[in-house]
């Protein structure tokens, strides 16, 4: 994929008073002379990605699809990451051990009542998709979340559970090496860019224009049927 910068011409106000001796158009500052008008102009860069090039319906197809569940995890690392911000901003501010302790599991119970029916209804795809956009948002795996914030004991048996469901807790977030994690960031860049999607930035060492050449191939029906390897 290419990136490409398109630098949006914004009028703001037209000075319409003839230059005399102007005979073509001419760039001075901030201004622009089109024979004889002075015409000044704000430029602002806005990122624009390449159009989507689907090679068969098929393709189009699964990819709508996953958009769709990538779509419907999102909003909940990105709650994710905002809690996590919130709780460790007040457990800075307590000195107790105890008080942290209390804390903590006060707003896991919050956190619990606020995600669990709507997670309930997720499928294992979006299950999957979830994990990783929780490392992509708050810098840890889910299972380093859990150990954490609730006991190293109880973050293996949510990751042997998540097993069963072939997911797991520990995978991680990787759209420089991964195809599917690249196709994840890839429909985010596209949904920030058109407003479907609120950004909230990765904590995560990685650049999207930096690794997009990459997979400017990549198979969008291959990638998706291989999540569930």
């Amino acid at each position: 994929m290419k990136r490409f910068i398109l630098i949006t011409l914004m009028l703001l106000s037209l000075i319409t008073n003839a230059q005399d001796g102007v005979k073509k158009d001419t760039i001075i500052d901030d201004f622009i002379v089109i024979k004889g008008d002075s015409v000044h102009f704000t430029l602002d860069e806005v990122i624009v990605l390449h159009k989507l090039d689907f090679k068969t319906t098929k393709e189009k197809r699964y990819y709508y699809w996953f958009l769709k569940k990538v779509h419907n995890a999102y909003p909940y690392s990105k709650l994710a990451a905002e809690r996590l911000i919130q709780l460790n901003e007040q457990l800075a501010q307590i000195r107790s051990k105890g008080k942290r302790k209390r804390h903590t599991k006060k707003m896991q119970k919050y956190m619990e009542n606020e995600f669990t029916e709507e997670l309930k209804k997720m499928t294992r795809t979006e299950g999957k998709i979830l994990i990783k956009l929780l490392h992509r948002q708050t810098g840890l795996t889910a299972f380093d979340l859990v150990k954490e914030y609730r006991s190293g004991w109880k973050a293996f048996w949510y990751n042997t559970t998540a097993n069963i469901f072939k997911l797991s807790l520990k995978d991680e977030y990787h759209p420089e090496s991964e195809p599917l994690d690249f196709l994840i960031e890839d429909i985010l860049q596209r949904s920030f860019i058109n407003g479907s999607l609120e950004e909230q930035k990765a904590r995560l060492p990685f650049d999207y224009f930096e690794i997009s050449p990459k997979w400017k191939d990549i198979d969008v029906v291959e990638v998706i049927n291989s999540r569930n390897k």
